[in-house]
């Protein structure tokens, strides 16, 4: 056994130790590995773990009533466990800390994998803990096992995770978990998996963490001073600069923005990068790549850029418009944390390595001193006057932002929320016709991350639990979950963890009978017309069977009669049914023609 994780105890002084926000939970009554792993929860300041009860991990679900009573970490019952994961991964996006989601045995396990699939692919720190029978049954056809010899588990989660091991034996327990750990704060971060035999989390166990809670999460950057260098000298020697922001850029935003003003570089951003970006900025030309502007598009076209730096992007299909080489190409520089990344920008003349705070301060004062002799960069002209939402970026068929027509255009209803929500509101955006409406039409000011969206494996039904978990976290804005009816169906229940908890959650339901991506998608690609009809459904009246109040919205004048401010104060969850014309057709032409060129699949909603 570990001695308290020595090589992570680096004697530090007690004054500068980084504490608990409370009293560690170490009771003399009871003491199990499966307590000492909640330990290590609450001296990272985690106060939720998320999961559904089963009989394997019942000895760790002991730990966190032990843990709740004294003020520790507490478990919420969701109920699938891909929700759960979900829901972990709303509540890290939240609190910027690790998401939680813990499982049974056997089946239990195997529902989470969508889960943490979509935690992977969009990097989120995530603990995954799963049980085992006890070690003394692996082999013998168990109930549910999940041992290397019958439905192996640990194998299943392989390649969805950044970290995956088997706890064999107790004395393995403890420096695997902090392996874990440290593995999902890693850059590209993702979800750690462990796997412990429910014999193992029982073991009675008296282990007080005693680690530097910085070093067991930090990653550590090293900037790559030689390539900032090297983009300095190209900046002195181009006239105009375009930026696209990524969805990585979260952590310089600011100084990005502040770089993009000292030089007048015109900037779009990807569909997930939005979040981080004034969309009324006068030098915003909108989103490039799936459902995004043509004032983007526009932008990259033709011989006007000298120089275009990519910032925090993972650079996928969704956020390229299917790898444009308008975009990639060798008058590319790639600014990232990631090296991952740089993989899908081998055409650039320079990737730039490192910390983007500390890149961009560096730019920043570069570019500052250089105005001050004089130096100017020239900006590239777009659009002069402002749409009806109040920014700069060309819409598709503007006038039905407010077409008085019923039922409700999606491009009213996405108008209509960005004008009239709350800055601080919490917006999750679903899989399906969903992202197109949002990505296209919901332009706003916010720039601090509200905006949020899962484009990296796109799952269904993701929203639901990733508004739920973000909702738990104290003194949250604002919480709205867009969500196709086809998606609702697939996760509809976890509204009930909802109302269980008295989270103030809306969540709006585009109810078009239909699963919208899949109905445009066919027609767009002059496909088969199949699988994408839904029957009608009172989703307002299913909602108040599960005790949750429901509305049915028909009209805009019905949505402009909404009181937002009152639901979202409520002591409890609302969903909103609104009926869309489903036969407007998403501006998402672009990902056809990709899926005719490479054949791939499209999520429904």
């Amino acid at each position: 056994m570990l001695n308290h994780i020595k090589l992570l105890d680096l004697n530090i002084p007690s004054d500068q130790q980084i504490l608990p926000s409370a009293p560690l939970n170490l009771s003399r009554e009871t003491s199990t590995y499966a307590d000492m792993i909640v330990n290590y929860l609450q001296l990272l300041g985690i106060d939720k773990v998320f999961g559904v009860p089963g009989g394997a991990i019942e000895p760790l679900l002991n730990a966190l009533a032990r843990s709740e009573r004294n003020g520790g970490p507490r478990l919420v019952v969701a109920r699938h466990e891909c929700g759960a994961a979900f829901m972990a991964e709303g509540y890290s996006r939240e609190t910027g800390k690790m998401g939680v989601v813990c499982a049974t045995t056997g089946p239990g396990a195997t529902n989470l994998i969508t889960g943490i699939c979509s935690a992977i692919s969009e990097e989120i720190p995530m603990l995954v803990i799963t049980a085992q029978t006890p070690l003394p049954k692996f082999g013998k056809r168990a109930l549910q096992e999940s041992s290397c010899t019958a439905i192996d588990t640990v194998g299943l989660f392989r390649h969805c995770t950044r970290y995956n091991t088997l706890i064999s034996h107790h004395e393995q327990l403890e420096s695997k978990l902090v392996s874990a750990l440290m593995a999902a704060h890693r850059t590209p971060q993702g979800p750690a998996h462990i796997s412990i035999p429910s014999d193992v989390l029982r073991t009675p166990a008296q282990i007080k963490p005693h680690i530097h809670a910085d070093l067991l999460v930090h990653d550590f950057f090293v900037s790559d001073e030689s390539a900032i260098n090297r983009l300095c000298e190209k900046l002195g020697r181009v006239n105009t600069i375009a930026v696209y922001v990524g969805n990585g850029a979260g952590s310089a935003h600011k100084e990005i923005i502040q770089f993009i003003e000292l030089t007048g570089a015109a900037f779009v951003t990807g569909p997930m990068g939005k979040s981080w970006v004034d969309e009324t900025h006068p030098q915003y030309r909108g989103v490039y790549g799936f459902a995004g502007h043509d004032s983007a598009k526009e932008l990259f076209q033709g011989d006007k850029i000298d120089l275009i730096i990519a910032v925090g992007a993972a650079l996928g299909e969704m956020g390229t418009s299917g790898w444009n080489d308008d975009l990639l190409n060798t008058k590319l520089v790639h600014i990232d944390s990631s090296v991952e990344h740089f993989t899908r920008s081998p055409m650039a003349n320079l990737h730039v390595f490192g910390n983007l705070h500390t890149i961009f301060t560096r730019l920043i004062e570069n570019v500052a001193a250089a105005r001050k002799w004089g130096r100017t960069w020239q900006t590239i002209p777009g659009n002069t006057e402002k749409n009806v939402l109040g920014a700069m970026v060309t819409l598709r068929e503007p006038e039905k932002c407010l077409s008085d027509a019923s039922p409700i255009k999606p491009q009213r209803l996405m108008a209509h929320l960005a004008l009239t929500l709350p800055e601080d509101t919490r917006v999750f955006v679903d899989a399906g016709n969903a992202w197109a409406w949002a990505t296209h039409y919901f332009v706003r000011s916010n720039n601090e991350g509200y905006y949020r969206i899962a484009m990296g494996f796109g799952s269904m039904a993701w929203a639901i639990g990733a508004a739920i978990g973000s909702a738990f976290v104290k003194d949250t804005g604002p919480t709205l979950c867009l969500v196709g009816d086809g998606s609702y169906l697939m996760s509809a229940q976890e509204i009930t963890v909802a109302a269980q908890h008295q989270l103030p959650v809306v969540f709006m339901v585009l109810n078009d009978a239909a699963l919208g991506m899949v109905k445009h998608g066919q027609r767009l690609g002059n496909q088969e017309s199949i699988g994408w009809e839904l029957n009608s459904i009172n989703y307002a009246a299913m909602a108040e069977a599960m005790g949750v109040e429901g509305i049915v919205i028909t009209s805009p004048q019905e949505l402009c009669d909404l009181d937002m401010p009152a639901l979202f104060a409520k002591n409890g969850p609302t969903l909103i049914d609104v009926r869309i014309d489903r036969d407007e057709v998403p501006p998402m032409g672009d990902r056809i023609k990709g899926l005719a060129m490479n054949g791939s699949a499209t999520p429904g909603g």
